[in-house]
């Protein structure tokens, strides 16, 4: 695909989804989320050509300029929207496939423990609320949404709409998931201050036979 035909499409995406947008004019020189992407096609392709050095500086001048981070290695699919987009990150092993949707402060990351592929593979038609944070080298299935400031820590099967800090799935397939109920015993859960007690008792009556060892006249 050429350059300009990948500008033009990155455009009419953007004016498409946003509907703040009031020109193409204005989403291609306003617009952080198209700059982002157009300077990750490129590195990309000097990724691809093993030209790393370039690739990196290429991606490190569109963060300066956007707040948006995409590392060179990561493979994006066509339709991409970065909305606003200050904060996003996406990481090396990352894969994202068509037509998804991104908005600020996401991070497509890793955990720190795994080694290879560490960052997520999302789907087609994925949507990624506000502040998420999706960590680890699992899959997020197809037409799924994440919502915002949730922190996805497993596996999302596709169609799927998941919330929370571990995010937890709510609805799939359009049905709802009733959540799991918590069972908390209010009765026989252990008492700290009498644990506490417990414990001053046995030492002082540990520091008793102490002094009565030191001192067996008294």
């Amino acid at each position: 695909m050429s350059f300009f035909k990948t500008l033009k499409d990155e455009v009419n995406l953007a004016f498409e989804r946003d509907p703040a947008a009031r020109s193409r004019l204005q989403v291609l020189f306003l617009y952080p989320g198209v700059k982002a992407l157009l300077s990750y096609r490129l590195a990309h392709k000097l990724y691809e050509y093993s030209f790393y050095f370039l690739a990196d500086w290429v991606s490190k001048r569109a963060r300066r300029k956007t707040g948006i981070e995409i590392h060179p290695a990561a493979k994006i699919g066509t339709g991409l929207f970065i909305d606003h987009g200050m904060g996003v990150v996406i990481g090396e092993t990352a894969i994202i496939g068509d037509n998804c949707t991104i908005y600020q402060g996401v991070t497509l990351g890793g955990t720190g423990k795994d080694k290879g592929k560490r960052h997520p593979t999302i789907g087609n038609n994925v949507t990624i609320g506000s502040g998420a944070k999706v960590l680890g080298p699992f899959t997020v299935g197809d037409n799924s949404k994440i919502a915002a400031n949730a922190v996805v820590l497993n596996e999302i099967p596709p169609n799927s709409t998941c919330v929370g800090v571990p995010a937890h799935i709510v609805k799939r397939d359009n049905v709802k998931i009733a959540p799991a109920k918590i069972d908390l015993d209010q009765i026989h859960i252990p008492d700290p201050v009498s644990m506490e007690l417990c414990k001053l008792r046995v030492e002082l009556d540990n520091l008793k036979s102490t002094l009565k060892n030191d001192n067996p006249e008294e």
